[in-house]
């Protein structure tokens, strides 16, 4: 079996499940060639992907959770800064705390009324053409609508900041040089102007939180915030997006359980339907550590230093874990997926998408019907984030 989880050509139409199904049965600690680096392990299944993440003490999400060292020229780059993605505890606790209860279920839950308001806008502006480009015109909009009204910004901005996260997730193949970086600057630059608006203006919102927060005594500054900000714009649109892009993919392609859904579009189904969708779509590809000191896995001497990659959606189709895990089965349960990852860095947002998911598949079952893709689903060329980049369709109305 050739393995090859560098190039986004192998995530193309997907998650390369054959590739992932080789290494959990021959390699579950598998070496990897890295053109440019020194190479990385690749861990596949469940229980050790599960694992890494509960083991800080072992696995450093230092320097980054990227398969790639960072570059000097990168924006993101800096020796005292550091995006909360790639911090350990207790730093991570720290910074995690300034935002965390706006994250919680309960608030989660009060979002619901406001979430299912724009939802509705949203089928609104498409149901009666009778087709669209569902990406971009259904499953981009509600993310980037709330995390934009949770930070205090126009909602129109929220989809504008979108655009951004989506070339700086592309891999290098599919970009222009400096493109990546480009994207970054102007991630930044509204930033800067955020920070300076609810510095000088503050009121209830998650920026003006940010922006007055303190750890360890220590105010946060410019650079602090920026990385801040670009995390929760980046973070608070992938998930949904694409977990609402992918998921409909997957129920066109298995009609009986889309016509199941549909007949009980607020019923018990809900639930199930949501986190098998999770576990399919898988939407977050991998997340690197860095092993902090020698240590063994499956035989294999994993070495202080050595890149350590998770492969969520491996964890998600491991058949030691899960039964039958290519099908799509919408009463699956439990379900333990991994879509959100495990230990401190589980997913912050999980709640509010899981509120998004829910409103929005309601909206989307409840009103539109007779689902059509008109052209192949188009994915995103990249091997971080696992999405449909355009998908147009055609439907009927309820």
């Amino acid at each position: 079996m050739h393995i090859d989880l560098i190039s986004a050509e192998t995530f193309a139409q997907g998650h390369p499940l054959d590739q992932y199904q080789w290494l959990q049965d021959n390699a579950p600690a598998y070496w990897h060639d890295e053109p440019d680096g020194p190479g990385f392990w690749v861990l596949t299944r469940y229980e050790d992907v599960a694992e890494v993440g509960r083991s800080p003490h072992l696995y450093s999400s230092q320097p980054t959770v990227m398969i790639q060292d960072p570059d000097a020229a990168n924006p993101t780059s800096s020796d005292d800064h550091q995006m909360m993605l790639m911090m350990d505890p207790p730093q991570h606790t720290q910074f995690r705390r300034i935002i965390s209860r706006e994250f919680t279920r309960g608030p989660a839950a009060e979002l619901r009324p406001r979430v299912g308001e724009l939802a509705a806008q949203i089928i609104d502006h498409v149901i009666d053409k009778g087709e669209c480009e569902f990406v971009s015109e259904v499953a981009g909009e509600l993310p980037s609508y709330v995390i934009a009204e949770l930070t205090g910004i126009p909602l129109a901005d929220g989809r504008e900041l979108y655009k951004l996260t989506e070339i700086i997730h592309t891999s290098d193949e599919a970009l222009q040089p400096g493109e990546r970086n480009n994207a970054i600057l102007q991630m930044f630059a509204y930033a800067q102007r955020v920070y300076r608006e609810k510095k000088d203006h503050p009121c209830g919102d998650l920026a003006s939180q940010i922006v007055h927060a303190e750890v360890d005594g220590r105010q946060l500054d410019e650079m602090d915030f920026q990385l801040f900000f670009m995390l929760l714009i980046d973070a608070g649109g992938d998930t949904t997006r694409n977990l609402v892009a992918g998921g409909l993919h997957q129920l066109t392609q298995n009609a009986e359980h889309l016509q199941e859904w549909q007949q009980h579009p607020t019923g018990e189904l809900n639930a199930s339907a949501r986190e098998e969708l999770l576990r399919v779509v898988s939407p977050v590809i991998y997340f690197r550590r860095t092993a902090l000191k020698d240590h063994e896995l499956h035989g294999q001497t994993i070495k202080a230093g050595d890149k350590v990659v998770r492969y969520f959606a491996a964890a998600n189709f491991d058949p030691r874990k899960f039964t039958q895990p290519r099908e799509l089965n919408l009463h699956r349960f439990p379900n333990e997926h991994i879509a959100f990852g495990t230990g401190t860095h589980v997913c912050l947002g999980q709640h509010i998408a899981r509120v998004e998911i829910d409103v929005m598949f309601h909206e989307i079952l409840s009103r539109m019907t007779n689902f059509k893709t008109l052209e192949p689903p188009e994915w995103l060329a990249s091997n971080f984030i696992s999405g449909i980049r355009r998908m147009p369709i055609s439907f009927s109305k309820r």
